[in-house]
């Protein structure tokens, strides 16, 4: 993301990066080298010195953290404009989400500074490829501001609706995703166990009804899609601990809003199991996790 915000931003505005691993800064600045790229020592720094804040945080508890120590006290007016924009691209629930909102907007005018929930879809190929989707929560008067930023690092905005809506759309859309690879996986491994070809059957599924992003893109089969995780020991991609996160957050959701799940606790204690089994390793691993054939 960061690559791609450098290589598309105009060259009259500076970018400010701040990351707790200092090693991943340090390696940023030095690819950065003759443009208008400077590392900031703390989350406050960039927010004072930016018009446009980015954030991508892994759990609701940093996310929070840090806007608590960006809004310290009051900041002071944007250099260059009369609102300072916050864009958060973590995935978290909505409700923290919300709380987050607040507290931006309770430490400065309401004008002043304006609070998006932006969840991104399409994973570290996608973040590196700059083809990202974004789901996005604000009032549509903000829309083309945000997707002004946003596609600087992606191809294609959701605008879902007021400010939290970006990702209850993100969970959603994970929850699908979740319980799709688990599917995927287990039709794959039956197919198998009969004696069929995996490549054929998956031509077979990705032609037929029982199509899927798990099944066509990220098959879970060795060899079956060759630029997929599993054809590389399910390394890269979206970890195990990522799809289980986010299901965790979509059941959390689901359960404020009073929404049925009927095959949620069974999902996440295969995730947990996976974990326990495979960490670090791409959420596909749970073909080989039901013991399927390589």
């Amino acid at each position: 993301m960061a690559r791609n915000l450098r290589a598309k931003t105009p060259d009259n505005d500076e970018i400010l990066v701040y990351d707790v691993n200092a090693t991943a800064t340090q390696s940023f600045l030095q690819e950065s080298q003759g443009t208008r790229v400077q590392a900031a020592v703390s989350p406050r720094e960039v927010a004072e010195m930016s018009d446009t804040v980015i954030t991508v945080l892994p759990e609701p508890q940093h996310v929070k953290s840090v806007f608590e120590k960006m809004l310290a006290s009051a900041l002071p007016a944007p250099p260059t404009t009369t609102s300072r924009l916050f864009l958060d691209c973590s995935t978290i629930d909505p409700t923290t989400s919300r709380l987050v909102a607040s507290l931006v907007h309770a430490s400065t005018s309401e004008s002043s500074a304006i609070f998006v929930d932006a969840p991104m879809s399409g994973g570290v190929v996608g973040a590196r490829a700059g083809s990202l989707t974004f789901m996005v929560g604000c009032e549509p008067d903000m829309l083309s501001k945000v997707e002004k930023v946003l596609l600087l690092m992606g191809k294609k905005v959701w605008h879902l609706g007021a400010q939290g809506a970006g990702l209850s759309g993100k969970l959603a859309n994970n929850y699908a995703l979740a319980i799709n690879n688990i599917a995927a996986a287990e039709a794959m491994n039956l197919g198998l166990k009969w004696g069929l070809d995996p490549k054929t059957l998956g031509n077979l599924i990705n032609s037929s009804t029982g199509r899927s992003w798990p099944s066509e893109v990220n098959n879970p089969v060795p060899g079956v899609v060759g630029s997929a995780p599993a054809s590389r020991d399910y390394e890269g991609g979206f970890g195990v601990s990522l799809m289980k996160k986010d299901l965790k957050l979509a059941i959390r959701a689901a359960q404020e809003a009073d929404a049925r799940l009927e095959l949620a606790t069974k999902a996440e204690e295969v995730y947990e199991k996976v974990e326990q089994d495979y960490m670090g390793k791409d959420f596909s691993v749970v073909y080989r996790w039901l013991g399927g054939k390589e």
